[in-house]
């Protein structure tokens, strides 16, 4: 470790080390080629990365999303991933608080999540009812739909979440 972590927005130039982070991180999830689908979506993601010096060794992905007809944006928080020797250092966490803190200064109105709900409560995340997945969850999902509303904005409507063309593969969901 060379204590030069640095988090920036990440560039093309980053896609081989940030492909190469999701199968250490989630070895029994192929998670690369919606990564990769995501990362050509230009400014329908936030794609944040720490370095340790040059060394990719944390990414996160948020997907601006929406319901149907609406004109306010919200973001979907995933996949998050740290590379093993660095898990529970508090890499991700730095990773997610950095990107809600982008989102809200670029007006996105709420952020949504489907992950573990004693990981993601420590942000805010609450359980969603009212905006749906873009399909229907297992039951034993349970509350792992989540959602945080950012700063004094109405969040979004009731409804089923509109999201970029790679989350759309029901094998995602």
């Amino acid at each position: 470790m060379t204590n030069k972590l640095m988090i920036r927005q990440t560039t093309p130039a980053d896609t081989a080390q940030i492909l190469t982070l999701y199968p250490q991180a989630f070895p029994d999830e192929d998670l690369r080629p919606v990564v990769s689908a995501l990362l050509k979506q230009g400014s329908q993601v936030l794609s944040l990365a720490t370095f340790d010096g040059d060394a990719l060794i944390a990414h996160v992905l948020f997907s601006l999303c929406k319901t149907k007809d609406q004109n306010q944006t919200g973001a979907l928080l995933g996949p998050l991933g740290v590379i093993p020797p660095r898990q529970r250092q508090g890499l991700g966490d730095t990773l997610v608080r950095t990107g809600l803190e982008r989102l809200e200064k670029s007006r996105v109105s709420q952020v949504f999540v489907l992950g573990g709900p004693a990981y993601y409560q420590r942000f805010g995340f609450t359980p969603e009812r009212h905006v749906l997945a873009p399909y229907p969850l297992p039951a034993e999902y349970g509350d792992a739909w989540q959602s945080m509303p950012l700063a004094a904005r109405a969040p979004l409507l009731a409804g089923r979440l509109s999201l970029p063309e790679p989350w759309m593969d029901t094998a995602l969901w």
